[in-house]
């Protein structure tokens, strides 16, 4: 049937927060039509078969999911369930010339710390910090669907005056070194606050505060799990969930703009079949507040810029390592960390802050068919294929800007030298083959995540996050704009960021005047 004109709401972008967006209004009882320029729905939240031939369903861009509040899945009904990792994370190294390393996980946790550091004094300080951070994250992940505390009172629920100075005041490299001596320690620690954040751990703008307290919050535990079916499941069943409550989703639909008195929009929506105006008592934009100011004809927002590299790769075996206390499904199990010592992760942000691409560049790796085997074929499991996925930090757009595909490369190699260097074996020569007999291996930079996705300067993250507090010039939720009928419900809202659908419901609730 054809589509009606005027609508309670248009979502423009069906990426995962648009969609939550959509269900919650369309169970509201609105008409609601999401609005996608892209063959699907899901934005940087889909599973693909990256690899021509080969039957591995990759969580392509994002892959992890820790945000995202159990209350939208239940409210929702969604068929999508998430599964813990075994292990938190592995840490290879080298001490005394002997390959060695840092197993962080249930059973084994304490035992590593003394092995490698001689004492038990490290591990007592990581359960000191994660005990504070654990404390923090129990208050402040269920404000993130609630309309926004002020400063005041989240200080005050937080209830830690220790806590808030050194996550909400003083840059967190002064907690990380006053809890931990051992550089390796210390490393772990601050990856989090680092993750698609080019930032040193002093930096004054604290964008790695906020960054780090995103990574520590999720689900009130601060864990990071592995999404069943790939991250494709999520956003395919929060796409079932809109249509079942009567939400219209065009693909292939792109709106180029919208025009509002405040009460009243239209936006101007093309197509391949046409150009043509719809009319929208509200408009939440599921884009970058640079994608909104574009569309409203507003002055574009400071430029951002992303800093990471995202590898896919699949495996015909896991590699063997050096390390032989450990065996490589275990270690691949967490986040394997690789040139994320303290130091190295100064010394890579000073190289990259200069200009060039650092040469141990620090990384994290994940194995998701460890922990989930069903985004492999058959075929594949049974012959003990694996996928591996690598998160390259400090690797800011700027380095790319001159020629995209050389320093891809170059970084790229450096990367996986830096792996190699605690493996048994090259991970080239563990690779799989595609169908045309190449390695299945891809590289994503900033720029390549800009020109696939939209994603301003390739940040993940659309801009610098913002601490989950009001200001004044922030409205109820952190979705408003300056035009009253018109919300912002990507991640560039405030407590956006990773997959959490967390501006998806606040744009709703702002739309239903909660």
């Amino acid at each position: 049937m054809p589509a009606p004109d005027r609508y309670d709401a248009v979502i423009v972008g069906g990426g995962h927060n648009g969609l939550v967006a959509a269900a919650y209004l369309a169970r509201a009882g609105q008409s609601v039509l999401v609005l996608e320029r892209l063959d699907t729905t899901g934005g940087a939240a889909v599973s693909t078969r990256p690899f021509d031939g080969v039957d591995a369903r990759l969580s392509r861009y994002s892959y992890l999911v820790s945000l995202l509040p159990r209350k939208i899945v239940r409210d929702l009904g969604l068929d999508f369930a998430v599964r813990r990792r075994t292990v938190s994370s592995y840490t290879p190294t080298v001490r005394g010339g002997r390959a060695t390393g840092l197993l962080v996980g249930e059973a084994r946790t304490r035992e590593s710390f003394a092995a490698l550091t001689g004492s038990d004094r490290e591990h007592e300080a990581w359960q000191r910090f994660h005990g504070m951070t654990g404390g923090v994250a129990e208050r402040v992940f269920p404000t993130l669907t609630e309309p926004l505390p002020t400063r005041d009172a989240l200080r005050e629920r937080i209830g830690d005056p220790d806590a808030w100075r050194m996550l909400f005041e003083e840059p967190v490299g002064v907690a990380v070194e006053r809890y931990f001596d051992d550089d390796l320690v210390r490393g772990v620690v601050l990856t989090d606050a680092l993750i698609g954040t080019f930032a040193d751990a002093h930096d004054p703008s604290l964008r790695q505060n906020r960054c780090f307290l995103y990574h520590v919050i999720g689900g009130g535990t601060g864990d990071w799990n592995v999404p069943v079916g790939g991250m494709g499941a999520l956003t395919d069943a929060l796409a079932l969930a809109a249509r079942r409550a009567g939400a219209q989703i065009r693909v292939r639909h792109e709106a180029t703009r919208i025009e509002t008195d405040g009460t009243r929009a239209e936006v101007t929506v093309r197509s391949p079949e046409a150009e043509r105006v719809v009319a929208a008592r509200k408009v939440l934009v599921n884009a970058s507040p640079q994608a909104l100011a574009a569309l409203l004809g507003d002055e574009p927002p400071a430029p951002a810029e992303g800093a990471q590299l995202k590898v896919n790769m699949l495996l015909t075996r896991l590699p063997r390592l050096r390390d032989r206390s450990v065996d490589p499904r275990e270690a691949f199990a967490g986040t394997f960390h690789i040139a994320e010592g303290y130091g190295q992760l100064a010394d890579a942000y000073r190289e990259a802050a200069a200009g060039r691409i650092p040469t141990a560049p620090p990384s994290e790796i994940y194995c998701h068919s460890l922990t989930d085997p069903s985004i492999l074929g058959p075929d594949l499991a049974a012959r003990g294929h694996h996928t591996l996925t690598l998160f390259g930090l400090h690797a800011p757009a700027r380095l790319f800007a001159a020629d995209n595909a050389a320093a891809r490369a170059e970084l790229l190699s450096a990367a996986l030298a830096q792996l190699d260097a605690h493996l048994e074996e090259p991970i080239a020569d563990c690779l799989a083959v595609d169908g045309n007999g190449e390695p299945c291996i891809e590289a994503k930079t900033p720029l390549d995540l800009e020109r696939e996705l939209g994603l301003p300067g390739g940040h993940i993250f659309h801009r610098d996050l913002a601490f989950p507090y009001a200001t004044e010039s922030i409205g109820r939720w952190g979705v408003e704009t300056d035009r009253a009928n018109v919300l912002l419900c990507g991640a560039g809202a405030v407590r956006g960021g990773g997959v959490s659908g967390v501006p998806g419901h606040n744009a709703a609730m702002a739309a239903l005047g909660r």
